[in-house]
């Protein structure tokens, strides 16, 4: 696409997840306006698996998400050592190598990959390259540029999407399995079916750092692999991460147009964006208006207005990493999953009622310490 010689509508900076779903949504419902997607890598999407439960998003939402979808179930289950659960219920995932193709087909020209953004304001950018270009707004979707300013524990992962040399026999994913050594963390194991073969494994800590050590963690993946008797024929591919999972703090003030998880639009206690960026797709396509004056106070109050609806997350993360014990924090989300369906669906939305949150404190209770818990709710 040329912009030179006309101003674009909006210019997206970052092809991740938050800028490209609402690429996605623009080309659906939007063809009026003009937009480009910029992206510093090869591929939009990068290196990620995203998932996310059938009610984490509206039946309409959901209807046009499906679509990107690289595999659905019908139930999870998790496991504890005091017992395990299928939870019913849709459950997806979008692996990026799919999202970035089903993308590139459909946006064409919109797209240019491999193209570095030097320098921005609300309605300019100035790539590598000296060229400059100019719309009503940038929406910047890049992430975090430096850490996080509020207090916050860690989500970190390893995922190896691997080739067995035997069918696992999962019938659909296993979401948690807590049985695991903990290791000093909030320890699980995530298993995602592809196949009969083929299964992303991630080993997932709930820490106080953000330090990844590779080789012991692909160590502990074929680990855990071996005692359920599997064995790794091909590793594909490998992605990892550590997610800020905040405790305390004040939202992002956004002095630009902002999405993603440096607008602090994610589940506080999970980390996961998915169902926030679908509901900004949707809110940012429907506007009439995409002058930069206008989107970034708009942008700044919903950000504020998620911030807020965080709260409670924020204090079940204050609960589980300044008031459990490190190696017994699985007995949070071990007591969590004894709620039913209903409420834990709530939850992984991110829109607990106040009795879900009375329900949730009742049943977490016995698993924190009284002085403990009292330090931690206060936020010492």
């Amino acid at each position: 696409m040329r912009t030179q010689g006309f101003v674009l509508d909006l210019i997206l900076v970052g092809g991740g997840l938050a800028n490209g779903l609402l690429a996605w949504r623009l080309l659906q419902t939007r063809p009026d306006v003009a937009f480009v997607l910029l992206e510093a890598g090869p591929t939009i999407g990068g290196n990620h698996t995203w998932s996310f439960h059938g009610s984490d998003v509206t039946k309409k939402q959901l209807d046009w998400l499906w679509v990107l979808a690289s595999k659905s179930w019908p139930a999870h289950d998790v496991i504890f050592k005091t017992g395990d659960r299928r939870i019913g219920g849709g459950y997806h995932s979008i692996r990026s190598e799919a999202f970035h193709w089903k993308l590139m087909e459909q946006l064409k020209d919109r797209v240019r990959l491999k193209t570095k953004v030097t320098a921005q304001t609300a309605t300019s950018v100035t790539l590598s390259t000296g060229e400059t270009l100019e719309a009503k707004a940038v929406i910047d979707a890049r992430g975090f540029s430096s850490a996080p300013s509020w207090p916050c524990g860690y989500q970190k992962f390893l995922g190896m999407d691997v080739e067995l040399d035997a069918p696992h026999g999962l019938e659909v994913p296993l979401l948690m399995d807590g049985r695991v050594e903990q290791h000093g963390a909030f320890r699980f194991v995530y298993l995602l079916p592809w196949d009969e073969r083929r299964v992303l494994v991630e080993d997932t800590y709930y820490s106080d750092d953000a330090q990844i050590e590779l080789p012991v963690l692909r160590a502990r993946v074929h680990q855990y692999l071996g005692a359920r008797g599997l064995k790794v024929k091909s590793v594909i591919r490998e992605e990892s991460a550590a997610l800020p999972i905040p405790l305390s703090g004040e939202a992002p003030v956004l002095d630009r147009p902002t999405l993603g998880v440096a607008g602090g639009f994610f589940h506080a206690t999970t980390g996961y964006s998915l169902p926030f960026a679908v509901e900004l797709a949707d809110l940012v396509a429907a506007r009439r208006s995409f002058d930069a004056a206008t989107l970034t106070p708009w942008l700044n109050e919903l950000a504020k207005e998620h911030w807020a609806s965080q709260s409670f997350f924020r204090l079940l993360n204050r609960m589980l990493f300044r008031g459990a014990v490190p190696d017994e924090r699985v007995r949070i989300f071990e007591s969590f999953y004894k709620h039913d369906e209903a409420l834990i669906g709530r939850f992984y939305a991110g829109r607990l009622t106040s009795w879900d949150i009375v329900k949730v404190l009742a049943r977490g209770a016995p698993t924190v310490p009284g002085p403990r818990a009292m330090r931690a709710a206060l936020g010492g």
